[in-house]
């Protein structure tokens, strides 16, 4: 046995719920026939459970029609009676069917707020005798029995049975509660904090609130007719957590039903004093008199004269469910306003009464034998509207769901807070509203407001779309300009402190002070936001036109306008905060711009910069470096001249080769006012060591010859193999040492040689007043005879002053032509000895065994390339190489490390190359380094050096 699926629980078609009533009553046809009537019933957690005159009760699982629980009761209905009521807690977790407790009959239960267990937990109950009792119900091993911890009195209006009682939780803390207890004529409202026993279950937790709180009570006359009465709560909101605690957007609802008719209102969890919580819920509850319900109709369709009570009061979201002899009508708490009436039983027709679902948002009638669901649908549609007529504007904000109900609510709220004054909140609300643009802010142009135009203008920017970009645009460039007048307002006020003072005004200056880093604040933070919206050259000219130079800079800075915050900052001589932006950039084109100005205020800052910098094309900021050495740099000493140390770290650590570079600092060198060439001539050197020459000779020589650099000419003349004309220059400007020097050059041949040392010696013989020192000087060229220099001589000359060179000179061409003789004698014989070496030598050889090691490293011999010495001993090459390394000085210790490097790089070629492995292997293998003068050497050396493992040579 089931619920017809068609029935009134099943799903309804697809409709538009506005065109849906809220409210409708469903008759719910069952699957099956029952022989009983219902005496009780209840619904919770879309569970129901109806009793039966039988006995029997039946469980229906409401989200499975087919589950269906059919439970006898362990005593016949002889014995226990017939069950009158039921009660089940919100989560359908327990049910109460007891004809009494401990001989009391329960009118009504309040079930723990806590989340539900196996037990109850502590739970109070309203009895028929007027006590509130306490207990605490958990199962026992048997099926459908129970077991009471405790069952205590705790508290007793004083006006008959008590017909309802809810209880809550207030905050957070689940020890702080609220109790309402309703009676007949009387509605109490406690709150407080509840006792804690040491266990759960243990003894009550409700009698200290009700001992030490005192009730606000709110109580009605006295009639002799009996009325029914009763407490309802409305459910959970549909969106509320699971959690007990009620929040403003869950707050719940109670109705109290009394002979005066339906006192209701909303269940507030908080209030400035929860001393007052229940006298301030009661002030702002309301009556809903039954005289405000349609009248009840005669069978034949007249209104009754005597109007029969209301039998039964349910609370959903927003209305009030009211049965009124077989009438359910529904009116609205808000404005109690009726929204639905229909008679839906028959005349004289009983009833259990209304029943609600509080966690499923449910809604049931149930008679003796017939259940109707009372179907809600969307019944906070029309709530924004109530609430928007009774001026709670943020109340209708809240329950508006389409955007034209939104409008709407915006719309009126902003008007209602312009009539109040209230600009700047009218500002916030018209801006979320399609309320025509320009009629909104001409109106607050008009009142003068224009703080509450720039809030309006802030908001409506925001709401605007993406694709409005001129729309965006206009209003963000409007916002701009309000910005700059707040600013200068702000700004003219303060500047006028002293007269405000003297009227007794200064309170506003202080107030204006302390507004201006707000408003800058509020400014910086709507660039920064809506940067993208701005139109840079309207925002610069808006800005500019107000002379607001901060404001501005700090927009160039937001929109990454380097050249213009650096422009700025040259513009007014602040350097240093031109460095500061400078600093941060790579874009090369800022450096070449503001390069120039720069570096002749801040050349130190700027070079650390563009050392720092590595996509820089260094000829492009020559024009700068050149600049400053005719402005600054041409005074100060090479070492502070800062375009040289920008163009020597070039050279030196980013090596590059531009020409232009290298002639650059050539120029500053030999344009510098001082006459130390030091500094030119080091420069000119470390080019000639290097592979290739970057620098241009001719235009070298030409700024050398043009600034009297005349060492540093020489060696450009020098560099380019002009050796006479290097001579020349040398003599011409009296450096006979230097024109010596290059004379002596490496690598001109002995011809040349001769001809160079001759345009000394005439100098020399020329500008020497004695003939004996310049002869001294020239004894330096061994290629220069007596009979050179004869024809430098000055025409009359004693020659006494050179006798002894000329009788020298005759007796070593005699010694010459002796020494020739002899060696032509010593030729002959050693051509004859070389004759019998050669001969020799293809008998001279040494052998190697075949197992033989080298002396170092012990390893066979013919391994490698190896060397034998006569004396037998045999090293393999690189072992002797270590060996000798080891046992030689440093002098030919480098050598020898020069050779092998320019050997391994293969510069050297052909016959030089043959020279320096001839040179190498003399140094390496001209001796036994165990037998010759070296291993002699060696006799001071201690057999274990550092390098040796101590432990090896322990015995």
């Amino acid at each position: 046995m089931s619920f017809d699926p068609t029935g009134g629980y099943a799903a309804t078609a697809a409709h538009d719920a506005n065109e849906l009533p809220i409210f409708d009553v469903q008759r719910v046809q069952l699957r099956f026939d029952i022989s009983a009537d219902f005496v009780a019933a209840q619904v919770a957690n879309n569970v129901l459970i109806l009793a039966l005159s039988t006995g029997r009760i039946l469980r229906f699982d409401l989200d499975n029609a087919e589950d269906i629980d059919d439970i006898d009761l362990p005593k016949r209905p002889a014995e226990i009676g017939v069950i009158r009521r039921l009660f089940m807690d919100p989560s359908a977790s327990h049910l109460i069917a007891l004809g009494s407790l401990k001989g009391v009959q329960i009118e009504s239960v309040a079930w723990s707020p806590s989340q539900p267990t196996a037990s109850t937990r502590e739970i109070l109950i309203g009895a028929a005798d007027g006590n509130v009792y306490e207990t605490y119900i958990e199962p026992t091993t048997e099926f459908y029995r129970r077991q009471e911890r405790y069952v205590k009195s705790v508290y007793n209006p004083q006006d008959g049975p008590v017909i309802g009682i809810f209880a809550d939780v207030l905050s957070s803390r689940p020890e702080t509660r609220r109790v309402m207890v309703a009676t007949a004529h009387k509605l109490l409202h406690f709150s407080g904090r509840t006792g804690r026993s040491g266990n759960e279950g243990s003894g009550s937790i409700y009698l200290k609130l009700f001992e030490s709180e005192t009730p606000a009570v709110h109580e009605i006359d006295r009639t002799g007719t009996a009325h029914p009465a009763m407490l309802a709560i409305s459910p959970d909101a549909p969106d509320a957590s699971q959690s007990p605690v009620e929040t403003d957007s869950t707050e719940r609802a109670y109705a109290w039903l009394s002979n005066q008719g339906i006192f209701h209102g909303n269940l507030k969890t908080s209030a400035a004093d929860p001393a007052v919580l229940g006298r301030q819920l009661f002030r702002e509850s309301k009556l809903l008199p039954q005289s405000k319900l349609p009248s009840t109709q005669t069978s034949g369709g007249r209104n009754k004269a005597q109007q029969p009570p209301i039998n039964s009061v349910a609370l959903t979201q927003f209305h009030v469910l009211a049965l009124v002899d077989g009438r359910i009508t529904a009116t609205n708490r808000l404005d109690e306003s009726l929204v639905y009436n229909q008679q839906v039983l028959d005349h004289g027709q009983g009833s259990l009464g209304l029943f609600v679902d509080h966690q499923k948002n449910t809604y049931w009638l149930f008679t003796s034998n017939e259940i109707f669901e009372v179907v809600a649908t969307d019944e906070e549609r029309n709530v924004w509207r109530i609430l928007l007529r009774q001026g709670q504007y943020e109340a209708a904000q809240q329950y508006a769901k389409t955007p034209d109900q939104k409008d709407a609510v915006a719309s009126t709220t902003g008007d209602h807070l312009i009539n109040q004054g209230r600009f700047m909140d009218a500002a916030s609300v018209l801006g979320k509203s399609t309320k025509a643009f320009e009629d909104v802010a001409l109106s607050f142009i008009d009142h003068g407001e224009n703080d509450a135009l720039r809030k309006y203008l802030l908001v409506k920017l925001g709401t605007l779309p993406k694709k409005a970009v001129m729309q965006r645009t206009m209003v963000a460039s409007w916002l701009i300009e309000l910005f700059m007048a707040k600013l200068n307002q702000l700004d003219d006020t303060i500047s006028t402190k002293a007269d405000l003072s003297a009227d007794g005004q200064s309170g506003n200056a202080a107030e204006m002070q302390k507004l201006l880093p707000q408003m800058r604040k509020e400014y910086q933070d709507f660039v920064g936001k809506y940067k993208s919206d701005l139109d840079r050259k309207t925002v610069y000219e808006i800005i500019g036109s107000h002379g607001r130079e901060e404001e501005l800079l700090f927009y160039a800075n937001v929109v990454d306008d380097c050249d213009y915050v650096i422009s700025y900052w040259v513009q007014r001589e602040r350097w240093t905060e031109a460095m500061t932006v400078l600093k941060k950039q790579t874009e090369p084109e800022m450096f070449y711009r503001y390069s120039a100005v720069l570096m002749a205020h801040v050349a130190v800052d700027l070079v650390e910069v563009l050392m720092r910098q590595g996509q820089l094309e260094i000829k492009k900021l020559i024009p700068a470096l050149l600049n400053y050495n005719s402005l600054v740099g041409s005074s100060l000493p090479l070492a502070q001249n800062q375009a040289i140390r920008y163009l020597l770290f070039c050279i030196n650590h980013t090596h590059t080769t531009e020409p232009a570079v290298h002639n650059t600092l050539i120029s500053l060198y030999a344009s510098h006012s001082t006459k130390d060439e030091s500094a030119l001539l080091g420069y000119l050197e470390t080019q000639a060591q290097a592979r290739e020459q970057n620098y241009d000779a001719d235009f070298a020589l030409r700024l050398c010859i043009s600034h009297k650099r005349v060492q540093s000419a020489v060696h450009v003349y020098t560099s380019m193999r002009q050796y006479a004309a290097a001579v020349d220059l040398a003599l011409r400007y009296d450096y006979v040492e230097l024109g010596a020097e290059v004379a002596d050059t490496p690598g001109v041949d002995n011809a040349l040689r001769k001809k160079l040392w001759l345009k000394v010696a005439k100098k020399v013989i020329q500008r020497e007043k004695g003939i004996r020192s310049a002869i001294d000087f020239l004894k330096r060229c061994e290629l220069l005879r007596i009979e050179d220099l004869i024809p430098f001589f000055p025409d009359f000359i004693v020659i006494d002053d050179f006798k002894e060179e000329i009788c020298t000179a005759l007796e070593e061409y005699s010694r010459q032509i002796e020494d020739l003789k002899r060696e032509m004698d010593e030729s002959s014989s050693t051509a004859q000895h070389i004759k019998d070496d050669i001969k020799a030598l293809d008998q001279r050889y040494a052998i190697v065994e075949p197992g033989e090691r080298c002396w170092k490293c012990r390893l066979p011999l013919l391994m490698r390339q190896f060397f034998v010495f006569p004396c037998q001993h045999g090293f393999h090459a690189d072992c002797l190489g270590e060996m000798v390394m080891g046992m030689i000085g440093a002098g030919k210790s480098k050598r020898i490390k020069e050779l092998q490097r320019e050997i391994g790089r293969g510069v050297a070629m052909g016959k030089r190359r043959e020279g320096m492995v001839r040179e190498l292997d003399g140094l390496v293998a001209g001796s036994c380094v165990l037998c010759s003068e070296m291993a002699v050497k060696m006799i001071d050396e201690p057999f274990v050096t550092a390098a040796d493992n101590k432990a090896d040579w322990a015995l």
